[in-house]
């Protein structure tokens, strides 16, 4: 019967078999038309906790209660992907903070910036903290004070590049070191490709057009301090006529000799040039003494002629003079003139002999008077020398 279908003991049909009020089946397990754990509201599911749980932390983070959608298949689990307002503000704060240190840079004392708006220029930017508000405005920076170098020679670049043909078709080796900073960057940065090579073609392009202009002696001995002054103004007023940007600081010239493969040889040709310069020098001495002295004879020579010349004029011109004086004395009183003339022309004859006078007594008896004149005229010199 359709009453007992639920077994021998007549329980009802639609109740638990062998259960008691509180739905327990005594141990047995449920038959087909049993309940499932859950049903009936008195045992929650684990998923649903679960998805309580959820739905308050959202409310808690300012989202919004309510049941989450099932899993779409995505992988952002039941309720798909979720932003809320914290996450787009600390999003935003964090935006910000890295445009912020996109935009601010440091410019150290020795360098300078160049600061391009939309790659144009906009601005140099001065040593500390700048800012360039990117991605509108970019910046380069670039060591303005450092000082840079290029080697000009065989010895700096390992090719030709130092031989050069002087004005007197000669070939010198030369090595020499151009120094150089910038003094605008943005000159630098827009006007040139390559900064190092434009220096480099400048900087041998000038030095030879200095050596072909100079013979070769001066540049291996005294020209080189010019060379080098007049090489740094040529690249400087040409590298300002570029735009360059650059400062040449200064050029030191370091070697200057003839190509290593007639070296000796130029040696040679050297020590023989130095002992002709020696020996031409030496001639030429010889001759300046020699000339000075023939001329100083000369001189003297001439000199003693036009003395004697005028003594000889000078004595003439006076005895004419005494000539006439005499002759007009002698016109006045001839006899009184007569005597003096005598006289003085005994004095003048006998004034340098020896004399002795003997006066001969009446009869040539008694003492011979004797006057020692030349005695007494030595005796007179003497005292006038003391």
């Amino acid at each position: 019967m359709a009453g007992h279908s639920g077994g021998p003991w007549g329980g009802g049909g639609g109740g638990n078999r062998g259960g008691d009020d509180q739905g327990n089946n005594g141990g047995q397990r449920p038959g087909n038309g049993g309940r499932r754990p859950g049903e009936g509201g008195q045992i929650p599911d684990i998923d649903e906790l679960v998805r309580k749980g959820q739905d308050q932390l959202r409310v808690l983070m300012g989202g919004r209660g309510g049941p989450r959608k099932p899993d779409d298949g995505n992988g952002a689990g039941p309720g798909g992907p979720f932003i809320t307002r914290g996450t787009l503000i600390i999003a935003g704060l964090v935006a910000v903070a890295l445009w912020l240190f996109a935009s601010f840079y440091t410019v150290r004392p020795e360098e300078r910036s160049v600061e391009l708006f939309l790659g144009d220029y906009y601005s140099t930017g001065d040593p500390g903290l700048n800012f360039a508000p990117w991605p509108l405005v970019t910046a380069e920076v670039i060591p303005v004070t450092r000082e840079q170098t290029e080697d000009i020679g065989v010895a700096g670049r390992g090719d030709e590049a130092g031989l050069m043909l002087t004005g007197d078709e000669n070939i010198v080796d030369i090595d020499f070191q151009v120094v150089w900073n910038i003094s605008d960057p943005a000159q630098y940065l827009f006007n040139l490709r390559d900064p190092r090579m434009t220096i480099r073609a400048v900087s041998e392009s000038a030095m030879r057009e200095i050596i072909a202009q100079s013979e070769l002696a001066p540049i291996l001995n005294r020209d080189r301090g010019a060379i080098a002054g007049r090489l740094q103004d040529m690249i400087q007023s040409t590298l300002d006529s570029y735009d360059s940007g650059l400062n040449v600081v200064r050029v030191t010239f370091d070697k200057a000799d003839p190509p290593a493969e007639v070296i000796d040889a130029f040696r040679e040709v050297q020590a023989a040039e130095q002992e002709r310069e020696r020996l031409t020098n030496q001639a030429d001495a010889y001759a300046n003494r020699v000339l000075a002295g023939a001329r100083g004879e000369a001189a003297q020579v001439l000199e003693e002629a036009e003395g004697y010349r005028a003594r000889v004029v000078n004595e003439a011109e006076g005895d004419a003079s005494r000539f006439s004086a005499i002759l007009e004395e002698y016109a006045k009183a001839p006899e009184v003139t007569r005597k003096r003339l005598y006289i003085e022309t005994m004095e003048r004859v006998l004034g340098d002999v020896d004399k002795v006078i003997l006066e001969d007594t009446a009869g040539g008896q008694g003492v011979v008077p004797y006057l020692p004149l030349n005695e007494l005229n030595r005796s007179r010199q003497t005292e006038e020398t003391q």
